[in-house]
């Protein structure tokens, strides 16, 4: 059927190949949260629901198929935060990042100073609350604050978080490898289940961080230890080397080769084989 009309074979393998990066962008996207879990659950009750209907299972494939039909209704109720979440990044992103078919490379030098600042206010117990951008926009929260749109350095973040100072009681919002703006306020988390050692700072990067998909670098203003903060998890004391390299390392993002480099390879061929005749 499919060898008669040559037309339906490429209409299945771009459907097929559309639907792949669908799912793997939708995986990407809920990776780390709960919506994760939710959609393992749903993947083996579909598979469940199949066998119990193949091996003639009518008692089992009837509770599957009632809890397949009104399912749809309790997921919307309980994962409605992870299921906002995941429409707000596509909104806001742009379609090629949510791909990632175009490579955006680490600012190393913002990094670097960032980190190198923190743990100088680390020293003198002076509370910082750093917040990278990643995919979904934080122009909400930017607004909250002041304008800054300067080179990261050092410097300028310690200044910035200096007691009494205007600017020191917010966070910093570090964009494109720039401090966008300072003094920016955070939505502090509703949990209920964090230790009391967490002070306002550490429940307003949690609570960024359960709403987008930034990630944010907290100083303890009480200890002086540094934490980070990414999808509401806080991973605490933190050596300056490997906030550094964690730091990188999430906020890197890797060329997706996909239909780009599967058109170089055919055109190499192609070359090949000219060359050859």
């Amino acid at each position: 059927m499919l060898a008669e009309y040559p037309i339906k074979i490429v209409t299945l393998a771009v459907d097929l190949i559309l639907v792949g990066f669908l799912v793997y962008g939708l995986v990407r996207v809920l990776n780390g949260t709960r919506a994760m879990y939710l959609l393992k659950g749903i993947v083996i009750l579909i598979v469940a629901t199949a066998l119990s209907e193949f091996f003639s299972l009518n008692i089992l494939h009837y509770i599957l198929s009632s809890i397949s039909t009104y399912g749809v209704i309790m997921i919307i109720v309980i994962f409605q935060p992870e299921l906002r979440r995941t429409l707000e990044q596509m909104g806001s992103a742009d379609i090629r990042k949510f791909f990632d078919f175009e490579e955006q490379p680490v600012d190393d030098s913002a990094v670097d100073s960032v980190v190198e600042a923190c743990y100088r206010m680390s020293k003198e117990k002076i509370g910082a609350l750093i917040v990278f951008e990643r995919e979904m926009g934080l122009d909400p929260i930017a607004l909250t604050g002041v304008k800054i749109d300067s080179k990261v350095s050092r410097e300028l973040i310690e200044n910035i978080f200096v007691p009494d100072t205007p600017l020191h009681d917010g966070a910093v919002i570090i964009r494109n490898g720039r401090i966008d703006s300072a003094a920016c306020i955070l939505p502090i988390t509703s949990r209920e289940d964090l230790d009391r050692e967490y002070g306002t700072r550490h429940r307003a990067a949690i609570g960024l961080s359960e709403q987008y998909d930034s990630i944010v670098v907290v100083v303890s203003e009480e200890t002086g230890k540094v934490s980070m903060v990414i999808d509401g998890k806080i991973i605490r004391n933190l050596k300056e080397e490997t906030l550094c390299k964690e730091l990188k390392r999430r906020l890197e993002r890797k060329t997706q080769k996909g239909i780009k480099d599967m058109i170089n390879a055919q055109k190499e061929k192609y070359r090949n084989i000219k060359l050859k005749k």
